[in-house]
This record gives C-alpha cells, sequence and structure tokens, in this order.
C-alpha cells in the first residue's frame, strides 16, 4: 500500500489544527489503496497543544515540538528536511493548516500523482479569497518575478513531492528561504492542479502587506545571479535607447532606472543571505521532542 505523508506547520492555531484534520478525514476516506499519515510541525506555540481525537482514517500522528519559533517557511524547510532521512512514505504532501489549502484538493493532488508516478505537483492558484488591493499586489509580484527570474511562479506550498524530490530539495540551502522558489530552480519537472485559495478557519489571514514583500523578495533571490544578468540587459538596452535618442528625459529616465535596478539586487542579495545551508542541515537541533499518536 502506497503512503502519503502530510506536512502541517502550526503555531498556536490549534482550533483550525482540528477542522483541519476532520475535513482530510473526509477526503481520504474516498480515496482508495493509499495510507495516509500527518506529520505537524509545533513552531514553538506559545499555547499548549490540546487533547485531539485521532481521526479514524489517518494511520498515525506525529507531533514535532520545536524549542525556538522560526517561521512557517523554515518549519516545512525542517519537516522536509527531516523526512528526507526516512524512507516509510512514497509522497509528502505540504499544506498549511489554517484552511487556505483546501484539503478537498488533496483527491485531485493524490490523482494527478497517480498518473505521473515520478514527478512533484504543485497546487497552482487560479481564484484568491484576498481583497482587490492584494490581489493586485500578488499579480505584480508574479509580473516582477517573471521578468527577473524567467520563471512563472505561481504556486505556494501546497504541493505533492515524489520522494526523490523531498531528498534533492532536503540538500537545498535556498530552502530555508523559500520554498517555491527551490522547487521552481531545483525540480526539473513539475505538474500542476488548479487550486483556489480557501478562507481562513479561524482568524484573519496572516499574510500582510510586509510578509508579501519578504515572500516576494525570498523567492526572486533564489535567483540572484539571473536577476543580476537581466538587469545588465536593461541596463545596456537602455543605455542604447538613450544614445540614439530614443527615451523621453533621455539621460535622467536612464540614471533613475539604472539607480533602481542596483537599489533592487541589492536588496534581492541582501534577501539571499537568508538562505543558510549550516541552519538548514542543522535544523533538528532545534527538535525539543515529538510523539505520535496511532490508530
Amino acid at each position: 500500500m502506497k503512503k502519503i505523508k502530510i506536512l502541517i506547520p502550526v503555531y498556536n492555531d490549534w482550533e483550525s489544527l482540528k477542522k483541519l484534520l476532520n475535513e482530510i478525514n473526509v477526503v481520504i476516506d474516498k480515496i482508495d489503496k493509499i495510507e495516509f499519515h500527518c506529520v505537524v510541525i509545533n513552531d514553538a506555540s506559545t499555547i499548549d497543544f490540546p487533547k485531539i481525537e485521532m481521526p479514524s482514517k489517518i494511520a498515525s500522528l506525529e507531533i514535532i515540538n520545536i524549542k525556538k519559533n522560526q517561521g512557517h517557511a523554515r518549519c516545512n524547510a525542517f519537516g522536509i528536511r527531516y523526512l528526507s532521512q526516512k524512507e516509510d512514505f512514497d509522497r509528502l504532501i505540504l499544506m498549511d493548516g489554517d484552511g487556505e489549502d483546501r484539503p478537498e484538493e488533496i483527491k485531485l493532488l493524490v490523482e494527478k500523482a497517480l498518473i505521473h508516478k515520478n514527478i512533484s505537483i504543485v497546487a497552482k492558484r487560479v481564484k484568491r479569497s484576498e481583497g482587490i488591493f492584494f490581489k493586485s499586489l500578488y499579480e505584480f509580484h508574479k509580473i516582477l518575478t517573471l521578468i527577473f527570474t524567467g520563471k512563472k511562479i505561481n504556486f505556494g506550498n501546497y504541493s505533492c513531492l515524489t520522494k526523490n524530490d523531498v531528498k534533492n530539495l532536503a540538500n537545498q540551502k535556498s530552502l530555508w528561504s523559500s520554498f517555491s522558489g527551490s522547487v521552481k530552480h531545483h525540480l526539473p519537472q513539475l505538474e500542476t492542479i488548479n487550486s483556489f485559495r480557501g478562507s481562513r478557519y479561524v482568524g484573519p489571514s496572516k499574510m500582510s502587506f510586509l510578509n508579501l514583500i519578504i515572500h516576494s523578495l525570498a523567492i526572486i533571490a533564489v535567483f540572484k545571479k539571473t536577476v543580476f544578468l537581466r538587469s545588465i540587459l536593461i541596463v545596456f538596452i537602455l543605455w542604447y535607447l538613450e544614445m540614439n535618442s530614443f527615451l523621453p528625459f533621455e539621460e535622467t529616465l536612464f540614471i533613475i532606472s539604472s539607480t533602481i535596478l542596483f537599489i533592487f539586487n541589492f536588496i534581492v542579495f541582501t534577501v539571499s543571505f537568508r538562505e543558510n545551508e549550516k541552519e538548514l542541515i542543522n535544523s533538528g537541533d532545534n527538535v525539543e521532542s515529538s510523539k505520535t499518536y496511532t490508530q
């Protein structure tokens, strides 16, 4: 029987986790010949882990308690690194624990994975639940990423990875900073499903304007060499247009554009320091305890 592990980072949001596990239980009840196990990364929550009754269709629930809060992205990185050293699974699903990654789409991920046995599947966002301002910013982020990296990155953490891809990602220092950037950079083949972003079970979304900026820059920073080379190309094109009098406000526009590109590259290079191979490799040292619940 195939085994799929579901990795879920949680910080204090235990009520959402309860609901999520129950909804996962309903979905996987309709999936035959696959055994599902959940791995929850407790990111140093300040609220104690409550008593959770094991859903009947989930074979096991492992709770890994982290000593020091490290954030959502690094919980995923640790989880991937941790599971890469185990052999007791065939696929790994990453999903948020708040309801924004809809449990019903697990079935779509699994169905696509059964067709493409050696390829990881990502959930491509085709509809979001946020307001128009945030949606516009997210679209700008995707365009900016495409221009400077040449990559169309329209997915987040929600994915279904092969075991080989888990092992590949576990050794990439960029994983410590950006999951989706690392996936796009280091996995040559990907398949997609269409995904609708759900609404949080409890409370408002935690993706603020500042978090979106950091998220976007972390993705772009994975491709910092490409960003630098494309920026040089843009500067060269602007210089050529200026020299041939094709630009309005010729010299002023060239200087302003070049300065903006220089600042942008400096910020991207600075953000790339979030990538840390040593911290990724030693992330297991931040584990305080773990407990596994079984049927």
